[in-house]
């Protein structure tokens, strides 16, 4: 495998802006620029990415998924190596979705008339592969001694992690706030995407409601919280979502929880929360089609009807 000498040139590392982009872009980021790399992003997600990603993936792969194959093929020719983690388990007892398990051969097959070169790392915890030992992989594959990888690593992690709890801090104040709190409940690379979930945080704010997210938390003490409405839930991004559920429910007016088409764990775990949480809650399922009007509408009748009952609430404080 050739390696590239950062010290000779800056060498160019593309990242996908799709899937864990939104959980891990600060690690990765600091990382390899810690290393001397120079950090290429594909752009935000457009119709014409989705629609490229869409020729590339099976029938029955997810909308993020397909969003993430056309953010992918736009960087092939413009960096030297593209960034692919395999994520597969954290701990024993859980496990992340398979499409994160099988993301790396997925891109091998599909793209293996292209010429690029992958830069991976695998975490899998339950078979002996850290994330640690995969970053200090990934810089020694750049050229890198182990110490300075190893360096490299752990100043990316620590900015990763303050990240982090500087916004689970201001989430704090948001939740200070007089006004219409709604938590959002959705995997970060549906939240934050441009086409796929900025429309519907830009209509919620639109509607003067605060937003709530649920990403945003301790995630340790929200994968514990968890527990308390299901014992047995293995996903463990899901699982976090959840107990955010759990932390934040008493703070808000009520719940829009948002998935992907069609996501295996999503449609179990939202089948659950609908069952068990008592609090206002709507559901959007999210697709390939352009169209949002339904969705808007489903969104300001759910206002309407919070806004309602808090009207109705403070007339009976008064009496």
């Amino acid at each position: 495998m050739v390696k590239y000498n950062v010290g000779d040139s800056m060498t160019k590392i593309g990242i996908p802006k799709a899937l864990l982009y939104y959980r891990y872009h600060t690690l990765w980021e600091t990382f390899f620029t810690k290393l001397g790399c120079e950090i290429v992003e594909s752009e935000e997600t457009t119709k014409e990415i989705l629609s490229r990603g869409t020729n590339f993936a099976i029938d029955e792969a997810c909308l993020s998924y397909k969003i993430y194959l056309g953010h992918l093929e736009s960087l092939i020719g413009k960096c030297d190596y593209i960034l692919i983690p395999r994520i597969a388990t954290f701990c024993d007892r859980e496990i992340v979705c398979t499409r994160f398990q099988a993301v790396y051969d997925v891109v091998k097959n599909t793209f293996r008339d292209r010429d690029f070169k992958i830069l991976d790392y695998n975490v899998d915890v339950c078979e002996g592969f850290s994330e640690q030992d995969g970053f200090i992989k990934m810089g020694q594959e750049l050229g890198k001694s182990k110490k300075e990888s190893l360096e490299a690593y752990i100043y990316a992690k620590g900015a990763m992690d303050a990240e982090h709890k500087k916004q689970i801090k201001l989430q704090k104040e948001e939740l200070k706030k007089d006004n219409i709190k709604i938590l959002l409940i959705s995997h970060p690379y549906n939240t934050y995407d441009n086409y796929v979930g900025k429309p519907v945080v830009d209509f919620l704010k639109s509607m003067d409601c605060t937003i709530i997210y649920g990403d945003k938390v301790d995630r340790e003490k929200a994968r514990k919280k968890a527990h308390k409405l299901s014992p047995t839930l293995q996903w463990t991004y899901n699982k976090e979502l959840v107990g955010a559920i759990e932390m934040y429910k008493d703070q808000v007016d009520g719940i829009v929880i948002m998935s992907s088409f069609p996501c295996g764990p999503d449609s179990l775990v939202n089948e659950m929360l609908v069952r068990r949480i008592k609090k206002a809650m709507v559901t959007l399922i999210l697709d390939v089609q352009d169209g949002t009007a339904g969705r808007e509408t489903r969104l300001e009748s759910f206002i309407d009807i919070i806004k309602l009952k808090k009207e109705e609430e403070h007339e009976k404080s008064k009496n």
